[in-house]
């Protein structure tokens, strides 16, 4: 009798330290996949990044476009037409050739 409560109690150790290890276990994998720096984490945290870099992309294409057309108002030789596109803007005036369109 005492040796089957001993091996009773040997196995049922051994069976409720498996389960706390493999428990243990699962909660790392789960926290590895959904946690806040888990797998999926970093795959939100990936396009993110990329859609940043579109933009940061766009944004330094737009600054370079506008830096070009001020070194043409800056230059030595001003650029006429940008000038007189400029000035019709300020003015509110039209060229005699231009088509007007005004809406609602």
């Amino acid at each position: 009798m005492v040796v089957r409560r001993r091996r009773f109690r040997v196995i049922l150790f051994s069976l409720a330290a498996y389960a706390m290890a493999g428990g243990l276990v699962a909660y790392f994998l789960h926290n590895a996949r959904i946690g806040n720096r888990g797998l999926d984490a970093k795959q939100i945290l990936k396009i993110q990044i990329f859609e940043l870099n579109k933009e940061l992309d766009s944004t330094r294409a737009e600054t370079k476009e506008w830096e070009r057309r001020l070194a043409l108002l800056r230059a030595e030789h001003v650029d006429r037409d940008l000038l007189e596109e400029r000035a019709r803007i300020l003015l509110g005036r039209v060229h005699k050739n231009d088509v007007v369109v005004v809406g609602p």
